[in-house]
């Protein structure tokens, strides 16, 4: 239910607000109080909106829009059965309210029933005098089925009433584009912006469309059109820098991100792409100044540490970067991202322990590359534990069957542990699955390919 414009609105929240200040009970008509209540669930004040209700109720017993607010509190606070039963009261007194309709309609959404909120709302558009709000809220149950088409049809009709609607806008977009329909986007926001030509939003979306499709050209032109109807808008600069990128045009990219730091409060996004812009065009005291000032402005993004970690890697500043990847890990320790980039550069600094530490972190967050089996289980080969390196290629195989290079190491671990039947085995397989990896085996075991059993299997096989 809409708020009422009413030039008394003000006054009825200040009395209401001093009435429960005193303890003195005011009268308010009821519309009075529907403004009030409307007024406290907009600011999320639930506990205000409900003693408005509650008072509202005992001077207005009857009303049955202060009703329609309990039973959407009710919703909000997922007092589901409550709710029902209110409503099902308030249908039997007046079925033909549209509003009962809409409340029931959320009332099922809530309980996941989405299928019949949609019909349940398809009865309040039979009331209704104004169906937009309606066919909004129709296309969101559509939303919640995946049924995108249905949706897109739903939000179409909201722009047709009211070109304004920006929700109803987005939301339409993201159905073309869930769709895959980037060129049927295209088509209909050129149709839109015939009608109304300085819709930034409608510019802006267009560009993002193009953008898709790799047409840099006309995703720029767009973008600054959105610029010209709106010179504050920031996205439009920040999807205009990454266009501008694309085009490899990097100081034009760092104007288009600088400008969003003077019109509102600096984003760790803007400041990273700046920074790699800056990178880009080898200006490497600015980039990793811009990386700094990344995490600082948000430390819990991780492309600003991994930009950071990345940029002293490429210049073999190992303990630098492991310093900082440090510094990454204790803020987020469930990164695998992180891990991967610690194992990594630990590696490098030959320190294997703590690499196979990371190695083994990634794989317990779900970093199941193939890779990091691999790297892992040769750290633990060079570690001195070859039980724990054979565990850790099984655990491999399970997600990598008929892998050569698996079966490869196995054989070989399995041949230095003496287990030489099991040794055969996998070398078999290694060499049925793709022969060209047998070079794991002398690389990594060259004791195990001077083995006469060993040489004879590669040369029969081979």
């Amino acid at each position: 239910m809409e708020l009422r414009p009413n030039d008394n609105n003000n006054l009825s929240l200040t009395r209401f607000e001093s009435m429960l200040k005193t303890n003195n009970v005011l009268f308010f008509d009821s519309e009075e109080f529907e403004n009030i209540i409307h007024h406290y669930l907009n600011q999320g004040k639930i506990a205000l909106a409900k003693k408005a209700i509650k008072l509202g109720l005992q001077q207005h017993p009857t009303s049955t829009n202060l009703k329609l607010f309990k039973v959407e509190v009710f919703v909000f606070e997922n007092d589901l059965d409550r709710a029902d039963l209110m409503i099902n009261e308030l249908y039997a007194l007046e079925p033909l309210n549209e509003e009962i309709y809409i409340q029931k309609a959320n009332i099922l959404s809530k309980r996941d029933d989405h299928a019949k909120a949609i019909e349940v709302l398809k009865k309040a558009l039979e009331l209704s005098e104004d169906p937009i709000d309606i066919y909004s809220l129709i296309g969101m149950e559509h939303l919640f089925l995946d049924q995108f088409e249905d949706a897109k049809t739903c939000f179409m009709k909201c722009l047709e009433a009211d070109l304004m609607d920006y929700s109803a806008l987005h939301n339409m977009i993201y159905c073309f584009e869930f769709l895959g329909q980037h060129n049927e986007a295209i088509s209909y926001l050129n149709t839109f912006l015939d009608n109304n030509p300085y819709c930034e939003i409608a510019w802006h979306q267009l560009g993002k469309q193009y953008f898709e499709l790799k047409d840099y050209k006309k995703a720029l032109a767009a973008f600054d059109f959105a610029i010209i109807s709106d010179d504050t808008f920031i996205g439009a600069y920040l999807e205009k820098g990454k266009v501008l990128e694309k085009l490899k045009k990097y100081e034009e990219a760092i104007e288009s991100y600088s400008l969003t730091l003077k019109l509102d409060d600096p984003t760790s996004f803007a400041l990273l792409r700046i920074g790699q812009c800056h990178e880009k065009l080898g200006n490497k005291d600015l980039a990793v100044q811009y990386y700094y000032k990344t995490v600082k402005e948000d430390p819990l993004l991780d492309k600003g540490w991994i930009a950071i970690t990345k940029f002293y890697n490429k210049r073999k500043n190992y303990q630098k970067s492991l310093y900082y990847i440090n510094k990454a890990i204790n803020i987020d320790s469930d990164n695998v991202i992180y891990w991967k980039l610690y194992a990594q550069i630990n590696q490098r600094l030959g320190f294997l322990e703590e690499a196979e530490r990371g190695y083994k972190r990634a794989l317990e967050l779900g970093n199941y590359e193939l890779s990091t089996w691999l790297t892992r289980g040769d750290i633990l080969w060079k570690l001195g534990e070859p039980e724990a390196a054979i565990y850790n290629l099984l655990q491999a195989s399970e997600f990598y069957p008929e892998n050569a290079e698996i079966e490869f190491r196995l054989a070989g671990l399995y041949y230095m542990q003496n287990e030489t039947e099991t040794g055969s085995y996998h070398l078999k397989n290694g060499i049925r699955f793709n022969a060209e990896f047998a070079i794991i085996i002398e690389e990594l075991f060259p004791q195990v390919y001077t083995n006469s059993q060993v040489k004879l299997l590669l040369k029969a096989e081979l």
